[in-house]
């Protein structure tokens, strides 16, 4: 009988290696995933360099738990070490170099947004590792084992090293050391299949050439696509304003995910959900509310959308208020906060967000009421209001 594996073809791009009629001995991922006696153990590393995850990250984490749901392993590995230096990937400069400290603090937050995603409780089903166990052993001569395994031309053959030798920007040889660390940390944890981005191709195939030089069965690599952010164009970056984040209100989520354009809406219903594109609605509009509904449901529970569609968000006007205005000012009018106070203190807490974007300069100030009107004001994870004229 032959299995179903539509769970694993689903949105993504590529899975390597292929049996070929030049290679026939290669085993597709299919067949070793029906004949295996073990779960295998896939691999999903993450760098910890930001505090917030948006849909576009939450793609291969979707896959991890479609694995889990198949009856294998996931390993979420937190890259506390690596995220030290920064992923070069597609940066035309160097990456600033974070502390402990931060690195700390974003993995405590990145393993609270992919909670909702991921079985956490299914005993064998989950195990989060932390890099720095590994690499941060290794000695020199392990590093120059590591570093013997390429050459200069196969790093600088990297995308974003070859187009920054080429303009002539500075590549430093600590960042050399990325490909490779991310590859180790296929061997340490014995990956049997490693999941990643488009973009993420030579760190995958970096892995797959370790686990063969140190003895072990190369892992597969399965690629899934970048997530084309709500302004149709560009891909979707906190930095560009196009994204949906996973710690936004469930009615800024909601807003936003009606709006995303036409012609992306069948791949947001592949990489977001799993429903089934056979029986979506014909109509655009009744497909932008699906989504928004089925990715708040995902987030925060059907009461949710039935709040949200209630009209139950609560709204403070902006009309009375005199601008300029620090946010502090805003958290105590709003009735977010019972004083100027104590909203500075939940700025400085991190427990302050406007429209997902978390605010901590307590300093922060708006000229003008246009700046804010529309917006979602939101203090810890269950007070907010929406600002309105």
């Amino acid at each position: 009988m032959t299995q179903d594996f539509s769970w694993l073809r689903r949105g993504i791009v590529e899975i390597f290696p292929q049996p070929t009629d030049s290679d026939t001995h290669v085993e597709s991922l299919e067949k070793r995933l029906a004949t295996t006696e073990r779960p295998l153990r896939v691999k999903l590393g993450i760098d910890p360099t930001g505090s917030d995850i948006h849909l576009g990250h939450s793609i291969p984490v979707r896959k991890l738990r479609a694995f889990q749901d198949a009856g294998h392993t996931a390993v979420l590995i937190i890259g506390d070490f690596t995220a030290r230096i920064g992923d070069p990937t597609g940066k035309s400069e160097v990456r600033r170099q974070l502390t402990e400290e931060d690195v700390a603090r974003n993995a405590q937050t990145y393993l609270e947004q992919v909670r909702p995603i991921l079985d956490f409780d299914t005993p064998g089903r989950l195990e989060i590792r932390y890099n720095s166990e590994w690499l941060s052993k290794l000695n020199l001569g392990k590093i120059l084992e590591l570093l013997s395994t390429m050459t200069v031309g196969q790093m600088l053959a990297k995308e974003g090293f070859a187009e920054r030798y080429k303009k002539e920007n500075p590549i430093f040889l600590h960042e050399f050391l990325y490909p490779l660390m991310q590859g180790y940390d296929s061997v340490a944890i014995e990956a049997d299949v490693e999941l990643g981005g488009t973009d993420q191709k030579f760190n995958l195939a970096v892995g797959r050439d370790l686990q063969r030089h140190f003895g072990q069965k190369p892992q597969y690599g399965v690629l899934l696509p970048i997530l084309i952010g709500l302004d149709g164009v560009q891909k979707m970056s906190k930095s560009l304003g196009n994204y949906v984040g996973l710690l936004e209100h469930q009615t800024q989520k909601y807003q936003k995910l009606q709006q995303v354009p036409d012609n992306l809406l069948k791949d947001y219903f592949t990489l977001l959900t799993d429903l089934s594109l056979e029986q979506l609605p014909e109509n655009p509009r009744d497909r932008q509310k699906l989504l928004a509904q089925e990715i708040v449901r995902q987030y925060h529970g059907e009461q949710a959308i039935k709040e949200i569609e209630a009209g139950d968000v609560p709204e403070f006007s902006l009309a009375d208020v005199q601008f300029p205005a620090k946010l502090s000012y805003l958290l105590n009018v709003s009735g977010l906060c019972k004083s100027g106070g104590e909203g500075k203190r939940k700025i400085q807490e991190g427990g302050v967000r406007l429209d997902g974007d978390r605010i901590t300069d307590i300093e922060t100030t708006f000229t003008d009421k246009s700046e804010l009107q529309g917006r979602v004001l939101q203090l810890g994870k269950n007070k907010f209001v929406r600002l309105i004229p």
